[in-house]
């Protein structure tokens, strides 16, 4: 307290008083940095300093200034500089050490500051925007102190993920600093938080599909971006990345598929185009197989009596078949349709007593159900409610055909109880 009040009497030139006093932004600076430089480089200290000087400094409407001075050690001109007749403290991110642990330390700083200020906080995400615009003026290891300073302030929720936006600037990309820096900023969030809970927050922004625009056109590649981020230490951000570019080409796969249905375009046509996009995007095909099973299905209008669906269902998988076979070329392929139809008709009630027809129809059609050999993969995966399905259709099947019982041996885990 008696260091406050030395400190308010000295800044302000006058006894203190209940009332918030006002200053251009030099003032503020000068009295910022002075106080500051006082407190010294104890963080506990400079945050305790921030707390009290908000009673008597107006935060809201120097909040630029008040962060440009924690962050670089005074108030930056346009591009990132700072100018030669400001004061300046090194009681700054720039000036700390070049190591996440001091970072951290200072993210608590601006942390403790935001929670007791709260309306500094749209000021804040504007200033870490503004910084990262500026980024080019700035020195390496600057840049890496204020990346590892972000990314931990991402962490806990202090920034919002927005913020990224400013790395897509088109000179930062081109001249590679927009990529280095992420690499540092993921380092430092990841080491908090896991990949999981980054990917949220990169979501809630619609940011989870853009991290490839960190490179400029002609280098936004999944091939690319898992190189250049696996070498430096982040192979779950690179994992992250070829998940979400596959999840995205099987979205984009399923809706041009249902639209090509839909104007009835040849079968020959479809294949060939699924076929173009397997090999373009490594799809395999029994997840294919699975696409194609569930755009069939959405294409049609189904019946709403449960006596007429069958038919109807029999009548249009009737039609489609050959775009099925033409995706069941192997086993795994094969179970998998299988599952597929069995959840289809356990999930939609109406379709239960249907199941059985679609099956006889494709095991007598072009789509082949596996032969006795080529069940041995895992099928461990597969939903509790798709076992029970299955054991309610043992003994038509046993009827059906004594080879297709056979054939369905193999899937005894799936069951919960056994086969008779």
């Amino acid at each position: 307290m008696a260091f406050w009040l030395a400190f308010e009497t000295k800044c302000f030139g006058f006894p203190p008083t209940d009332e918030k006093e006002r200053f251009d932004p030099t003032q503020f600076q000068d009295c910022i940095i002075q106080g500051l430089t006082e407190t010294g480089t104890d963080l506990e200290a400079v945050a305790k300093f921030l707390d009290a000087s908000g009673a008597k400094l107006d935060y809201r409407r120097y909040a630029e200034t008040l962060f440009d001075i924690l962050v670089a050690g005074g108030m930056l001109a346009p591009g990132g500089t700072l100018a030669d007749d400001m004061m300046r403290t090194d009681v700054c991110v720039f000036a700390a050490q070049e190591d996440l642990e001091t970072m951290q330390a200072f993210a608590q700083v601006f942390n403790k500051l935001i929670r007791r200020y709260k309306y500094l906080e749209k000021g804040f995400e504007d200033e870490v925007k503004k910084l990262l615009l500026f980024l080019k003026g700035f020195s390496e290891s600057e840049r890496n102190k204020l990346a590892m300073l972000t990314g931990v302030l991402l962490a806990n929720g202090t920034l919002n993920a927005s913020i990224l936006n400013s790395l897509y600037n088109e000179n930062l990309v081109k001249e590679g600093v927009s990529a280095a820096f992420a690499v540092k900023l993921f380092k430092s969030w990841i080491n908090e938080k896991d990949i999981n809970a980054v990917a949220a927050s990169l979501r809630k922004v619609s940011m989870d599909n853009r991290l490839m625009e960190l490179f400029p056109a002609n280098k936004q590649s999944v091939e690319h971006f898992t190189k250049y981020f696996t070498e430096a230490g982040l192979k779950e951000l690179s994992e992250y990345v070829r998940n979400q570019q596959t999840i995205g080409a099987r979205k984009e796969l399923q809706k041009e598929l249902q639209e090509q249905m839909s104007r009835g375009d040849p079968f020959k046509d479809i294949v060939l185009y699924v076929k173009e996009e397997m090999k373009k995007n490594s799809i395999p095909e029994p997840v294919v197989i699975g696409i194609v099973w569930s755009s069939v299905m959405s294409t049609v209008e189904w019946n709403k009596k449960e006596e007429l669906v069958a038919e109807q269902a029999i009548k249009h998988l009737k039609q489609h078949s050959p775009l099925l076979a033409a995706f069941t070329t192997q086993g795994q392929s094969e179970l998998t349709l299988l599952l597929k139809i069995q959840e289809y008709c356990y999930d939609n009630i109406h379709f239960m007593k249907a199941f059985q027809k679609i099956v006889v129809l494709f095991y007598k059609g072009n789509t082949k159900f596996p032969r006795d050999d080529s069940l041995a993969f895992d099928v461990g995966g597969a939903p509790h409610s798709v076992s029970q399905s299955l054991v309610s259709h043992c003994d038509w099947l046993r009827h059906l055909h004594g080879v297709l019982l056979q054939r369905l041996l193999p899937l005894r885990p799936l069951f919960q109880g056994p086969v008779r």
